[in-house]
């Protein structure tokens, strides 16, 4: 049997069936339906301005699975990408296909809008090309600073400097990007030099217990209730020979993890601000994690400006309540967290982001987690009501859907 956008290729079909393609209004999957919308918007005169229409209004979701799938027909691609009909929300999916060419994307990035200048900066791809990033530097919506810096990372992208282990020592661009915060914030550092290290929550939160204390954890942990001992089947001498390994990895874990934060803190303790934000950005995950919760806001706000920093400790950052909201405000702020939907999510989750920001993140959350969201007690009420409203509005089954 033909597929539909066969028959149409071929002029097979009558008036009033095209008619009704060029609205979507066919019962065949969302993929072929945007390759006959594509095919009759390019090739035919009297339906192409509806297909057209139809296109920029279709659902995202099917959108966004075709600009992303390498297997989407070239035709489909070169039209999704074409900057005449180009939808923003599917800019980030259709930069990072590998079916689409370097040449194309070269081609957008000189007669790019704004918007789309903004989009090609943020794209992992495009900061890997030095012929699309020398381009876009000269892209006249593109501006002084932002040409500048392209060219930088375009000269970063013909030279790559060797890899440096996540934790290891600085680089001459993280020595850089310290120097130039300092300098950004030379005021306000002026002011808050001296400040002590005083964590949101308390030290108290950070201080080790006493060998005594683990020990007796540790012997607790080890002992089996009488309920689990009859239940268990494993032969005592399996038993007797894994369990004091696994004692002992746990001891030594333990300890190790101990001593890393502890000799992080001691380390911390002895900075002012002005060192406090040399760790932040040069120093270790244990570090970070520490300073994340600093209650000068220069300190923490160098946190998130570590080159070393990694999407799974911001996930961890946009959750915990006892960070500065400033931190919380700043995250989404970043593109690379902003693309992490974990990240969006743990912020709209967390009664201590401002509301503002919540509010402006919520058009991303899922259906799944807008219902979680509705009838989490911890957010405020508005939150809650958007989420129940936008969850009966996206799971409506009677809502119009391409």
């Amino acid at each position: 049997m033909q597929r539909m956008i066969e028959l149409i290729r071929s002029s097979s079909v009558p008036a009033t069936l095209m008619q009704a393609a060029a609205r979507g209004a066919l019962s065949v999957s969302p993929a072929e339906m945007i390759e006959i919308l594509v095919h009759i918007a390019n090739h035919n005169k009297v339906f192409g301005q509806q297909a057209r229409m139809t296109l920029a209004g279709w659902e995202e979701k099917s959108s966004l699975e075709a600009a992303a799938n390498p297997q989407t027909p070239p035709e489909v691609l070169d039209y999704l990408i074409a900057p005449e009909n180009l939808r923003p929300p599917l800019l980030p999916a259709l930069l990072e296909n590998p079916a689409i060419s370097d040449a194309t994307l070269t081609s957008l990035a000189g007669r790019a809008s704004r918007e789309v200048v903004v989009a090609m900066q943020a794209s992992a791809r495009v900061q890997k090309s030095p012929a699309i990033l020398h381009v876009l530097a000269e892209n006249a919506n593109a501006a002084e600073r932002e040409a500048t810096q392209l060219l930088e990372q375009a000269s970063r992208a013909e030279h790559p400097a060797p890899a440096v282990e996540s934790d290891g020592p600085a680089s001459p661009e993280e020595e850089a990007a310290v120097d130039a915060f300092l300098a950004e914030h030379a005021k306000e550092l002026a002011m808050e030099g001296e400040k002590p290290f005083q964590p949101l929550g308390g030290i108290h939160e950070f201080e080790l217990p006493s060998a005594d204390t683990r020990m007796a954890a540790e012997e607790s942990q080890a002992e089996e209730p009488p309920a689990a001992a009859a239940i268990a089947a494993v032969p005592a001498q399996a038993a007797a020979a894994t369990a004091p390994r696994k004692a002992h990895v746990h001891k030594k874990l333990h300890s190790n993890a101990d001593a890393e934060r502890g000799s992080a803190l001691q380390k911390i303790s002895k900075l002012d601000v002005k060192g406090r934000i040399q760790m932040a950005m040069k120093g270790s995950k244990e570090e970070r994690s520490i300073l994340i919760r600093d209650g000068t806001k220069l300190v923490a706000l160098a946190v998130l400006e570590s080159g070393k920093i990694t999407g799974g400790e911001v996930e961890k950052f946009a959750s915990q309540k006892n960070v500065l909201e400033a931190v919380l405000r700043q995250i989404p702020m970043k593109r690379r967290f902003a693309k992490n939907y974990n990240v969006i999510r743990n912020l709209v989750a967390n009664p201590r982001t401002p509301l503002d920001v919540s509010l402006g993140l919520m058009k991303n959350i899922l259906i799944s987690d807008l219902r979680n969201l509705s009838s989490n007690k911890e957010v405020s009420e508005t939150i809650r009501k958007l989420a129940l409203k936008m969850y009966k509005t996206k799971s409506d089954p009677n809502k119009k859907s391409h």
